[in-house]
Parts: structure tokens; C-alpha cells; sequence
């Protein structure tokens, strides 16, 4: 089962979300701040598939420290950055540092949830990859060795 951190300082936010996702069958988490988050992450065994975090909570750059310290505890970390406040600056600087995506939380004309649910799926994806690769890589090296 996928393991996902949910991390938003709005109660209500975190509730939707949540609500949507473990009907999609993820087992999720939550944080309210980038310091809970990041000390979830630290502890959480395995890491977590994907990591969902608002941009904008204690500071401005919340979502790049949520960001930073998923990356301090899994080079494979899927990290899909949320805002309600989007600028190209931030979505620039989020994929710069190596999130899996940035999506705004008011798209017109879009179920962000639905579209949550797929970049999810996609991160996944990736993920699997990732790990599959390096797996391959390892096998490799020790049956030459």
C-alpha cells in the first residue's frame, strides 16, 4: 500500500484531501507544519512514497523546507508541492529543487483532486523506476564481482 504525508496547515484542506485519497486506497498521514513534517519524514520507516505539501504555511517557503528535508532522508522522494497562491517563480524554484510536481489548489474548469490523484499515480511510476533501476544496477555489480 502507498504511504503518503499530507502536509497543510489548513484543517480543512488536509481533511478533503485525505478523505480523497484513502478512498483511493493510500494509506495517509498528516502534518500541519513544515517542523511536523519534516520530523515525520525523519522517523517514518519505510520512507514515504510521495509527500504532499502546501507551499505557503509557517513561511512563504514551506514547501521547499518540506522539500529539503524529504530529500535529507530519501534521495527517491516524490514530492508534489501544492499552493492557493502560484507564481512561475515558485513553480521554477519547487522543480529546480527536484519536486515531483507543482499544481495549484484553484485551477478553473479542473478537479484538482482528480488531477492529484494521477500525479500521484505518476510519482509512483517514477518511483518504481527509480528503484527498479538502481536494483538492476546492483545486481549487476555483484554478479561481476
Amino acid at each position: 500500500m502507498c504511504r503518503i504525508l499530507l502536509v497543510d496547515d489548513e484543517p480543512d484542506v488536509r481533511a478533503v484531501i485525505g478523505r480523497r485519497l484513502t478512498r483511493e486506497a493510500f494509506k495517509v498521514d498528516e502534518a500541519d507544519s513544515a517542523a511536523a513534517a519534516a520530523e515525520r519524514i525523519r522517523e517514518a520507516e519505510p520512507p514515504y512514497d510521495v509527500i504532499i505539501a502546501d507551499m505557503v504555511m509557517e513561511t512563504e517557503e514551506s514547501g521547499l523546507d518540506v522539500l529539503k528535508a524529504a530529500f535529507a532522508r530519501d534521495i527517491f522522494a516524490e514530492v508534489i508541492v501544492l499552493t492557493a497562491y502560484g507564481s512561475v517563480q515558485n513553480a521554477v524554484e519547487c522543480m529546480k529543487r527536484g519536486a515531483f510536481d507543482y499544481i495549484e489548489k484553484n485551477i478553473p474548469g479542473v478537479d484538482v483532486l482528480d488531477l492529484l490523484v494521477l500525479k500521484i499515480q505518476n510519482a509512483l511510476e517514477h518511483r518504481r523506476s527509480a528503484v527498479d533501476f538502481l536494483q538492476r544496477i546492483d545486481l549487476r555489480r555483484r554478479s561481476e564481482g
